[in-house]
């Protein structure tokens, strides 16, 4: 996104209104329960775009957050839109819904384990992630080192991914197949392994969605075009 006008075009969540069911309250982590304190618009010129910015209230523990949401100039229907919270949740409860269920369950225990400063269980829950992720993609292999190198023969891992995923095989191969002598993960291999884990999610599943939601709003914006036409 290179401009905050561009939220909510092309991608983001059904409707037109705020989906604060999917805001958490970054303090108690509450979700969906918010009061509006204050609310503030600025349209684009010659556009009925509108960028929204609301003050909400936790009717928990009565925290503030500051949102910042638009809808969609251009879907003619249903609706979509976008939002940003400042200050977000600092806490990972869930992953990217577009992700396999499989996938979301084990990125979520690699990340909490990172917080509660568990690095051995988040090396694994990592390897463990990458491993589901390449037979979702049908990786075939006696084992995690042939699964890697049988998606790069076929051309699903370009040789940058492909090292990446062997840095998150070799990173979690100790947690994995523990030994009695072995040492704890460390606190940078552990942050090392989540993160180059998310490089090869990113590469995996975001940009082919982002890919998707660009076609969707392409022919959106056509199909919108059309109806004005009609009505003009």
């Amino acid at each position: 996104m290179k401009s905050w006008w561009e939220l909510g075009e092309g991608a983001g969540f059904s409707g037109n209104k705020l989906s604060t069911y999917q805001i958490d309250c970054p303090f108690c982590e509450e979700r969906d329960n918010f009061e509006e304190a204050a609310h503030f618009e600025k349209k684009k010129p010659n556009s009925s775009k509108v960028l929204n910015f609301d003050t909400l209230k936790c009717g928990n523990c009565a925290g503030y957050v500051m949102v910042l949401w638009s809808s969609s100039d251009y879907d003619f229907h249903s609706g979509i839109h976008d939002f940003r919270v400042l200050p977000w949740s600092l806490t990972i409860n869930k992953a990217p819904t577009h992700w396999p269920q499989a996938i979301q369950r084990y990125w979520v225990q690699a990340n909490k384990s990172l917080q509660v400063e568990n690095w051995d269980a988040a090396a694994e829950m990592a390897r463990s992630t990458l491993q589901i992720a390449l037979r979702d993609h049908g990786a075939v292999g006696k084992d995690l080192f042939e699964e890697i190198n049988n998606l790069a023969e076929k051309g699903v891992l370009p040789p940058l991914m492909k090292e990446w995923s062997h840095e998150v095989r070799e990173l979690g191969n100790d947690s994995a197949h523990p030994r009695p002598e072995q040492k704890e993960t460390s606190l940078g291999d552990a942050r090392d392994i989540v993160e180059f884990l998310d490089f090869l999610l990113e590469y995996l599943y975001d940009l082919p969605k982002r890919i998707e939601d660009y076609r969707g709003r392409r022919k959106a914006e056509k199909a919108t075009t059309q109806i004005k036409k009609k009505t003009n």
